[in-house]
């Protein structure tokens, strides 16, 4: 995993200039839903884990290279990133579960728990003044102690408490989410001393000297006092701006912001928030002990928390996390490729099973065979079952029934089909189907649809014409037996008449509007060019009706139409499990990390 690109993209490569922007993915296989903003030296990314259909949580962080200017080195990273790995190792009720770590040397990705939630930042911004009640500052405080007693007695530091890192979910539950990372944050190049957020490291942290548990107590005080009071004590612009306002204390006395607070907790918090370490409450554990029983009922804070931000999430949708809610296209990426290489398939095994007898010498069971094996190849590369196929035509019209229009008329259908190869057919999974599919259904309208689906304009215009003058060369093979002068003969006055390329040139317009339109990305587009291209070429067989004398193209107006419109629909149906073709990833640029 760590040899590959982690950020790729979900769906096939496109060429430069394309319009299929495809979404995000990381580490291959963590389709990126969203960034819930950007931390200290991390952006994180909520992620569908397509593998295991689920939601994950994904901070990348940014990595420095050895040697560079801030004099961070290679030996430097790999200690912090053993000390994540270590982190991972942590399980508890009330710390989020690490899931897997990687790094490619530029970037390290912890994949974590999603807490289908809020972090306490965010209930802070919610709830009048920002201030939460006693009894739910309890279940918050004793939530977080219990996460970092466990930690410490396992040999883990955390290192950068704070609201952002303190998750609750729709239970009430609360979780300690980012361990280990202060240390990487310092590999990163980030945070000046050890990782760590202005506004909640202790002195020592600043100052980048030892730290121990108490750099940790220091943290929660600062959270249990900006919970309580709705301000951040320390907090600054700059580190040394931090480090002054520790020296001086926390300015106005928390008893003038929270009267009703016991005297005894005042102490508690102040002792705990004590710039020297040597005079800082000892554990977290000794800080909770001492805090608790002056905050109140911490279930009865549990409760009101569960209600808070079940409120807030029904309030918001976009923050749902229901994986029953997500759109089909992020719960069944695989769907709408496999979808589209079974059509290309298809198509390629009905045209080879209708061109492979007409060459001399070939069985039934060698053209079942050759049909399946050529169904087989299109399904693993899309693109090689019109070669394929063309292929077979070609050689069909060169050998059986020879005559002198066999070579001519082979050799004008290579050229044709080997252009349209080179400039389109090669570079998009749909053109297979686009190209055979009116050959297979004997209606040159039938690929303007699969050709506004999955191609660029141009390309689409000309698969368009192209599938359309293939079938009727096909329909005319195939009635023929495949001979070259009866193919010929077929051919001509169908050429001459004005309505045939009437139609042909409604196939082209037809899927150059229906791309044109889908080429804006969203579903409703996708599917609003389907129907303007299902519209268009009703329009464009009834011109070619008016101007046609024979009555040809009128009977089979209903045929030709109605599967094009049939076709239109289902693929506005697939439009919908693919999902839009340019998502937008919220948050794009945030990887200039604005804290």
């Amino acid at each position: 995993m760590g040899s590959t690109n982690p950020t790729q993209s979900a769906v096939r490569p496109v060429k430069p200039g394309s319009r299929a922007i495809p979404e995000e993915t990381l580490l291959g296989r963590y389709r990126v839903l969203a960034r819930r903003g950007a931390g200290g030296f991390g952006t994180v990314c909520t992620c569908w884990d397509t593998r295991l259909q689920r939601r994950v949580a994904i901070k990348r962080i940014p990595l420095l290279a050895a040697g560079d200017s801030t004099g961070i080195s290679a030996s430097t990273a790999d200690e912090a990133l053993a000390e994540a790995r270590t982190a991972c190792l942590l399980a508890h009720p009330n710390i989020v579960t690490v899931y897997d770590f990687e790094t490619d040397g530029t970037y390290a990705y912890l994949v974590m728990e999603y807490v289908d939630g809020l972090n306490l930042a965010e209930l802070l911004a919610r709830v009048e003044n920002g201030v939460l009640t006693h009894e739910e500052c309890a279940h918050v405080l004793r939530s977080v102690a219990a996460a970092l007693t466990y930690a410490h007695e396992n040999g883990v530091l955390h290192l950068d408490i704070k609201p952002t890192n303190i998750m609750i979910d729709r239970q009430g539950t609360v979780k300690l989410a980012d361990f280990g990372m202060a240390t990487l944050a310092s590999a990163a190049g980030y945070g000046g001393a050890r990782g760590g957020t202005v506004g909640y490291m202790p002195p020592e942290q600043i100052q980048g000297l030892l730290v121990d548990e108490r750099t940790d107590v220091f943290s929660l005080a600062v959270v249990t006092w900006q919970a309580l009071t709705g301000r951040s004590p320390f907090a600054s612009a700059t580190p040394k701006g931090s480090l002054d306002a520790i020296v001086r204390g926390p300015k106005p006395p928390i008893s003038k912001l929270d009267p009703s607070l016991a005297p005894e907790a005042e102490t508690a918090l102040l002792r705990a928030l004590s710039p020297t370490a040597a005079e800082r409450t000892s554990s977290v554990k000794e800080f909770a002990r001492t805090m608790l029983p002056e905050l109140g009922d911490g279930a009865e804070g549990a409760e009101s928390l569960r209600e808070l931000v079940d409120q807030s999430e029904n309030d918001d949708p976009s923050l749902a996390a229901t994986p029953s809610r997500l759109p089909a296209h992020v719960r069944l990426p695989w769907l709408a490729p496999a979808l589209e290489r079974a059509a290309s398939a298809v198509c390629t095994f009905f045209a080879m099973h209708t061109i492979l007898p007409a060459i001399p010498g070939t069985t039934d069971a060698f053209s079942l065979i050759g049909a399946l094996v050529s169904a087989a190849a299109c399904a693993a590369w899309p693109p090689i079952g019109s070669a394929i196929a063309g292929v077979a035509l070609v050689v069909a019209l060169a050998t059986a029934h020879v005559t002198a229009s066999s070579f001519p008329l082979a050799l004008v259908t290579a050229a044709g089909l080997a252009v349209w190869w080179v400039t389109c057919g090669h570079t998009d999974h749909v053109s297979t189907a686009a190209l055979l599919a009116p050959v297979c259904l004997n209606s040159p309208a039938a690929g303007v649809a699969l050709a506004g689906y999955g191609m660029d304009p141009l390309p689409a215009a000309a698969t368009g014409a192209a599938g359309a003058l293939l079938s009727l060369l096909a329909g005319a093979a195939a009635a023929g037996g495949f001979s070259a002068q009866t193919t010929v003969a077929a051919l001509v006055p169908i050429l001459s008449s004005p309505a045939t390329w009437a139609i042909v040139a409604g196939c082209a317009a037809s899927a150059l509007l229906a791309s044109a339109i889908a080429m804006r990305g969203s579903v409703a587009s996708g599917i609003v060019g389907q129907v303007v291209g299902a519209v268009s070429i009703t329009l464009f067989w009834l011109l070619a009706c008016r101007v046609e004398s024979s009555g040809y193209w009128f009977g089979q107006i209903l045929e030709g139409c109605g599967l094009a419109v049939f076709l239109s629909v289902f693929l506005c149906v697939e439009t919908v499990l693919r999902g839009p073709l340019d998502e937008d990833q919220e948050g794009e640029d945030s990887d200039e990390l604005s804290q």
